[in-house]
């Protein structure tokens, strides 16, 4: 190497973050702070204990002060004076470091919302590390936490992907990539000048496969999009090496070509140093609590024989999140898992890896309720939950986030995609059933009954928790949206909080919940869905109090949403806005601590659009139960709950006695077209 490269080298290698983790282990080796806490186990209960209701942030979306940034407005006082009355004990901000890529020593921007790490550094973008300190400062002020990210899965292309192409000491041990001989390049596409790698087709990914370099295609192909990622592989141009020598490589990526796959069992053991020093500079200088483990099920890939090569499911994903969530543990915090699998993956990988698991198993189900008026699909799925022996105690159950409303349905479409489920009267292979499901919603919930939202890719649908509701009460044109319709869309809207706030667990909303955010219209955002990411319409900027109610862009470039309920402080003056209303639902949570409740019962009903769940509340505070009325015609129904103590049945929201629990076990409940009530059975003898 002439000293120009070597000096281009080194400085890779101080911006990389395997070199980041390796200097800040030594913190660690040889000291007794690691022994202090349990780590074998997973403590649900304890991580929701500490934070039970969480406000999720997207960076992206924040409309700061003029000239000021992302965290200082997510750590502006007036904000949290907001947060703390409606009862958030926790905030998510979404990843905050440095992400997206280098050319030269150029950084390029990220391409998936920060989900494209580099470094251990706050992304300047973003703001600065004494302004987390202030925000971590603030919410600890209002009894909150901070709870940030890990990404086990995968990095963008920042120094340790440049070096890993360069054959640097052991950077290659950290991704899935596969040095293609110089004989066997003609096997790989020609990449444009001026990019940096090109998507494989099925062809050449199986030709690699039969000349054993890679795995072969995986069981599906995440973004699915013709044209720009048809598989999961992509090659790189002609990369000169340290050593002088040219390489090609064919490398993974789970998601989009910018984001490489990390190799969770090579012999240097290089990615399990890099992303374990991410989260313990996450705990120890960014101040978080709880840390999300980000596309966590995919670190395990091998060849099959025959077919496509073995990739989700894989015993190494829970060997690795063993030991990322235990050292995660060992350091005093707690993790959660995005883990859009099957309800396998979820419970085994619950035993011993993530404290918490995101609910991907009744949120399509509540929202197919909602679309159809019948709840028999969400009964289903809670059953399911609890056949497979997940605790909704372990779950965290949301509204709106960043990613698009999945449609997937993995567990019908994989693993369970043969055996039979009794849904309407029939029986039905797990297979058809999706299939019957993801019409239903699909055509409810996009093209000519709700064009403002769209398809994401084969995945689902690119919409807010707003505009799913427009499409249920069958609203087709945004911009003719009447008073009354928005007083009926914030009735819906509370009936989803209701769902998700009075059940076991962790409740989280967005900040697009928060306001009433609509999806932006498509032209508004055309730049960002070139490559078919359609999931920008509904990641509208923001603006929670008022910080600079002018701006039509957010920091981060995003156009702002229009919204329906107003800034939080406006909310918090009238008693039936949105804000107000969540905020009196949060206080009968807390003051019975449902989170900390046991789901004992999801009964059987008449009507289709009605919903029942039965909990034990802790500390002999009786029977709680939630219904709901997922229908748009009123509802009056005898409920048999025959092992529940009698009593006085007390709205627990609204404060009143709503009738009594018979001897026989019989309650009349009555609810107009898209009510839920909070109910307490005041039992005055223990359960039978």
């Amino acid at each position: 190497m002439t000293m120009a490269e070597k000096n281009h080298v080194d400085w890779l290698v101080e911006q990389s973050m395997l070199k980041a983790a390796r200097q800040r282990a030594k913190l660690y080796s040889g000291q007794g702070r690691l022994w202090q806490q349990p780590f074998a186990h997973t403590r649900p209960r304890d991580a929701s204990a500490l934070s039970s209701v969480w406000f999720t942030a997207y960076p992206a979306s924040i409309v700061t002060r003029e000239d000021g940034t992302v965290l200082e407005a997510l750590g502006d006082e007036t904000l949290w004076h907001a947060l703390s009355k409606i009862g958030i004990q926790g905030i998510h901000n979404g990843p905050l470091k440095r992400s997206g890529g280098l050319r030269g020593t150029d950084f390029t921007p990220t391409i998936d919302g920060n989900f494209d790490r580099i470094s251990f550094d706050i992304d300047p973008e973003l703001g600065t590390e004494p302004q987390l300190q202030a925000l971590t400062r603030m919410a600890a002020a209002h009894n909150a936490v901070v709870i940030d990210d890990v990404i086990p899965s995968h990095t963008g292309k920042g120094a340790d992907f440049r070096l890993a192409e360069m054959a640097y000491e052991d950077y290659p041990g950290l991704y899935h990539m596969v040095e293609i001989r110089e004989e066997d390049w003609p096997l790989l596409p020609e990449v444009e000048e001026g990019r940096d790698a090109r998507n494989l087709t099925a062809q050449q990914v199986d030709a690699l496969r039969d000349k054993h370099y890679i795995v072969g295609q995986l069981q599906r192909v995440i973004f699915f999009e013709p044209g720009v990622k048809e598989t999961d592989w992509s090659a790189t141009p002609v990369v000169m090496g340290v050593d002088g020598k040219p390489r090609r490589w064919v490398y993974l990526h789970y998601f989009k070509e910018g984001q490489p796959s990390l190799n969770w069992l090579d012999p240097t053991f290089a990615a399990q140093q890099m992303i374990i020093g991410d989260a313990l500079h996450a705990i120890d200088c960014m101040g978080a609590k709880i840390l999300r483990l980000d596309a966590n099920g995919f670190l395990g890939v091998e060849r099959k024989l025959d077919g496509t090569a073995w990739s989700e499911s894989h015993p190494l994903s829970i060997t690795g999140n063993q030991l990322l969530g235990g050292a995660i543990r060992k350091a005093g915090g707690f993790s959660f898992q995005e883990l859009n699998l099957t309800l396998d993956d979820i419970a085994a990988m619950s035993h011993g890896g993530a404290d918490l698991s995101y609910d991907f198993i009744t949120r399509p189900a509540y929202q197919h309720a909602l679309l159809m008026g019948d709840t028999e699909f969400l009964r289903l799925m809670l059953r399911q939950m609890h056949a497979f022996g997940i605790d909704p105690g372990s779950l965290i159950h949301a509204l709106q986030n960043h990613d698009e409303l999945t449609l997937e349905l993995v567990h019908f479409w994989t693993l369970h995609a043969h055996d039979t489920y009794l849904y309407q009267g029939q029986t039905f292979p797990g297979s058809i059933l999706r299939e019957h499901i993801r019409e239903q919603m699909y055509e409810r919930l996009s093209g000519e009954h709700a064009p403002y939202n769209l398809r994401f890719v084969t995945n689902g649908v690119s919409c807010t928790t707003a505009s799913i509701i427009t499409a249920a009460l069958g609203i087709r044109d945004l911009d003719a949206i009447t008073a009354a319709d928005i007083r009926q869309i914030r009735q819906v809207h509370l009936l989803l909080v209701m769902f998700n706030a009075m059940q076991p667990g962790v409740f989280a909303l967005s900040g697009w919940d928060l306001v009433g955010a609509l999806p932006l219209p498509a032209e508004q955002v055309e730049h960002l869905m070139r490559d078919g990411d359609t999931r920008w319409i509904h990641r509208g900027a923001y603006d929670l109090v008022d910080l600079n109610p002018e701006a039509p862009l957010s920091a981060g470039q995003m156009p702002r949403a229009r919204t329906l309920y107003g800034s939080l402080p406006s909310q918090l003056k009238d008693p039936d806005s949105f804000a107000s209303q969540l905020r009196r639902i949060l206080a009968a949570r807390r003051a019975y601590d449902i989170a900390a409740s046991r789901q004992i019962l999801v009964p059987d009903v008449e009507h289709p659009g009605l919903l029942i769940m039965v909990h034990e509340l802790p500390a002999g505070k009786g029977t709680q139960i939630t219904a709901l009325n997922f229908g748009s015609t009123p509802i009056t129904e005898t409920l048999h709950l025959p092992d529940i103590a009698p009593g006085p049945v007390v709205d627990i929201i609204n404060e009143r006695v709503e009738g009594d629990l018979t001897p026989e076990g019989e309650f009349t409940i009555t609810l107009d077209a898209f009510e839920g009530l909070a109910l307490r059975v005041v039992s005055s003898s223990p359960m039978i």
